[in-house]
């Protein structure tokens, strides 16, 4: 039941709704905690119960970038909550959300599940659909929807009554990024209706000595993609895991080079945050 400090993409972690998910995508930090099977916890309104209570002497100062009026809560941190709609009682939660005073609930997801198309959020629940170019997505993220589409759900999404953002996660390096994030950039922009209604985080990748491991044992695919250690440099979490993140010296020229062409191509997409 623990609640934990965002301060990026929400302000808060929600205690775990469902632990793991149904994808198999080669980065997932999921797979570090739990490589088979999904959990999925029995006691929703002891959860919702606790983010009610949280909510109100969370401390948390108004407006700021995850939100200007709302505390928001991340309840997917550990799973694609569009996918497992039936693996939890997601109306309950959503219920709870949309008619909270001053709580917010959020999660990214891979997947474009048109069954949430008939539920009106009134905008207490973002969803953040996560995209990547769809030549790393073939090979990272098999069976999630095309990216394409998940650009073509955001209006779809702001109509039915979500907060919708793009969450450009994990940013890959290879020789040909900024080409391939160009073209991805101009899919948003020929796309995209609502312009003025979504926002971005941006997030580059960071991969996992176990996770790394577990990928070979497994034989899953794109390890020449993600597992660069002339790029990359060992960074313990604050949660005692050993990541590797691409080093900082070359990294900070990438954030910068990535700023750049998304300010040239999808300038409207407002950066919330980036590292």
């Amino acid at each position: 039941m623990i609640i934990r400090p965002s301060g990026r993409s929400t302000d808060f972690l929600s205690p775990t709704i469902i632990m793991n998910c149904g994808f198999e995508c080669s980065y997932c930090y999921c797979k570090r905690y739990k490589t088979e099977g999904i959990d999925v916890a029995k006691n929703i309104d002891q959860i919702l119960t606790e983010i009610d209570h949280h909510a109100w002497f969370a401390g948390v100062e108004k407006p700021n970038q995850t939100h200007p009026e709302y505390i928001t809560y991340d309840i997917g941190s550990y799973s694609d909550l569009g996918l497992h709609l039936k693996h939890y009682d997601w109306k309950k939660v959503f219920d709870f959300f949309r008619d909270h005073s001053i709580a917010m609930g959020s999660f990214a997801t891979k997947y474009v599940n048109e069954e949430l198309l008939k539920y009106n959020s009134k905008e207490k629940i973002r969803i953040r659909f996560s995209l990547m170019p769809q030549s790393y997505s073939d090979i990272l993220e098999p069976k999630t929807s095309l990216i394409e589409n998940r650009v073509l759900a955001a209006d779809k999404f702001i109509k039915a009554g979500y907060d919708v953002h793009f969450n450009f996660s994990p940013v890959i390096i290879t020789d040909t990024w900024l080409k391939d994030y160009k073209d991805l950039f101009n899919l948003v922009n020929k796309i995209v209706v609502n312009k003025d209604k979504i926002k971005s985080e941006v997030i580059f990748l960071t991969h996992n000595i176990r996770k790394h491991e577990h990928n070979l044992l497994n034989n899953l695919p794109g390890e020449e993609l993600i597992w660069k250690p002339e790029l990359q440099e060992s960074k313990i979490s604050q949660y005692g895991g050993e990541n590797i993140r691409y080093k900082a010296g070359l990294k900070s020229a990438y954030i910068e080079q990535f700023k750049q062409l998304h300010k040239e191509i999808i300038d409207w997409c407002t950066i919330r945050y980036i590292f």
